[in-house]
C-alpha cells in the first residue's frame, strides 16, 4: 500500500489496461459498458458487459464509449473508468486516492479530444494527469531505446486505430494515424459474409473468424471454418463454411490502408535516421499485429526487418506506466 498511486492507462477502443508502478498490469478488460436505458445506470463493465453483447433484453444495451481511439461518449467513459479504478482498488488493495496518472492519446487526436480524455480521468479525482502519444507509449512498452538518437519505428495496430511513429530522443520525429484497426476488420468480415452469403453474423463471430483464419499475407495455406448466423432471406439460423482466402479478401482494403500509412511515415523520416530503419527495422504491436502472417507480409512489402513486440497486447499500458519516470522529457515532446 502506498500513499499516492501511480498508474498508467491504455484507453483502448477494444480494451482498457491499467498499469500500476508496483504491480505491473492490474486490469485488462474490454472497453464495454452495459447501460439500463430506463434508469441510465451502469449495469456491468468490462468482460461481464462484453458477454452481454447481442444477448441483452431491450432495456439493457451494451455500449462501447470509445471509438477510433477517442472518446465518443464522455459521461459513459468517465463512469466506466471509475468502475474500473474501483475494481482495481478492491482487487489489488491499491490506494486509488488522488493517483498520478499517465494516459495515452492517439497521434491525430485534436485538442478537444485530448481535453475530453484529461477531464474523464480528472473527474475520478486524479492528482495529476499526463498525456503522452500512443506510439511513444508503445515504443517504451516494447523496450525500444526511445531516448537515444536513433530511429525507433513502432506500428501499433489497435482496435480503433493504427498508429505509426518514428521516435528519436524521446520525441516523435514522424508519425501518422489511420482509423483502421481490429474493429474495422471485424466489420469488413461481417459485410463480406452479408453480401456474399446473405448471412448476418455478430461482432463476436467476426472477431473469432479473424483470429482463427484471418491472414495478412495473400500466399498462405488455405483453411476453412464453419460459422453460424441468421439467413437474411428466411430469417432462420444457418451454418456455412468460409475459407481463409475469403477472409483475406475482406481484410485486404484495411491492410492496404495500414501499409500506406507506414509508407507515408517512412517517407517523411529525415535521411539521417533512414539508415537506422534499414538496420533495426520496425516493431509491430497491438492486437492487430497478431493477425496471421502480419510480420512476414509487412517485411515483404517494406523490404525492412519487422519484429513483434514482446507483449503486443500490453505494450501501450506498460509504456504509460514506465513513462511516469520519464515524464518531464515526454511532456516536451507531446506539446
Amino acid at each position: 500500500m502506498f500513499s499516492t498511486a501511480e498508474i498508467g492507462i491504455d484507453l483502448g477502443t477494444a480494451n482498457i489496461l491499467i498499469y500500476s508502478k508496483n504491480k505491473g498490469i492490474v486490469l485488462n478488460e474490454p472497453s464495454v459498458v452495459a447501460i439500463d436505458v430506463n434508469t441510465k445506470q451502469v449495469v456491468a463493465v468490462g468482460t461481464e458487459a462484453k458477454e452481454m453483447v447481442g444477448k441483452t433484453p431491450r432495456n439493457i444495451i451494451p455500449i462501447r464509449p470509445l471509438k477510433d481511439g477517442v472518446i465518443a461518449d464522455y459521461d459513459i467513459t468517465a463512469q466506466m473508468l471509475k468502475a474500473f479504478l474501483k475494481k482495481v482498488s478492491k482487487k489489488q488493495g491499491l490506494s486509488m486516492r488522488k493517483p498520478n496518472v499517465v494516459v495515452c492519446t492517439p497521434t491525430g487526436s485534436t485538442s478537444v479530444e485530448r481535453r475530453a480524455i484529461h477531464n474523464a480521468i480528472t473527474s475520478y479525482g486524479a492528482k495529476t494527469v499526463h498525456l503522452i502519444e500512443e506510439p511513444v507509449a508503445a515504443a517504451i512498452g516494447a523496450d525500444l531505446p526511445v531516448d537515444e538518437p536513433i530511429a525507433n519505428v513502432i506500428v501499433d495496430i489497435g482496435g480503433g486505430t493504427a498508429e505509426i511513429g518514428i521516435i528519436s530522443l524521446g520525441g516523435v520525429v514522424s508519425s501518422s494515424s489511420v482509423r483502421v484497426g481490429g474493429d474495422r476488420m471485424d466489420d469488413e468480415i461481417i459485410q463480406y459474409i452479408r453480401k456474399k452469403y446473405n448471412i448476418l453474423i455478430g461482432e463476436r463471430t467476426a472477431e473469432n473468424i479473424k483470429m482463427e483464419i484471418g491472414y495478412a499475407h495473400p500466399n498462405h495455406k488455405g483453411e476453412t471454418m464453419e460459422i453460424r448466423g441468421r439467413d437474411m432471406v428466411t430469417g432462420l439460423p444457418n451454418t456455412i463454411s468460409i475459407s481463409s482466402k475469403e477472409v483475406y479478401e475482406s481484410l485486404r482494403e484495411s491492410l492496404e490502408q495500414i501499409l500506406q500509412a507506414i509508407r507515408v511515415t517512412l517517407e517523411n523520416c529525415p535521411p539521417e535516421l533512414s539508415g537506422d530503419i534499414v538496420d533495426h527495422g520496425i516493431v509491430i504491436t497491438g492486437g492487430g499485429s497478431l493477425l496471421h502472417g502480419m510480420k512476414e507480409w509487412l517485411a515483404h512489402e517494406l523490404s525492412v526487418p519487422v519484429h513483434l513486440a514482446p507483449n503486443p497486447l500490453e505494450s501501450v499500458a506498460i509504456g504509460t506506466g514506465k513513462a511516469l519516470k520519464m515524464i518531464s522529457k515526454l511532456e516536451k515532446a507531446v506539446k
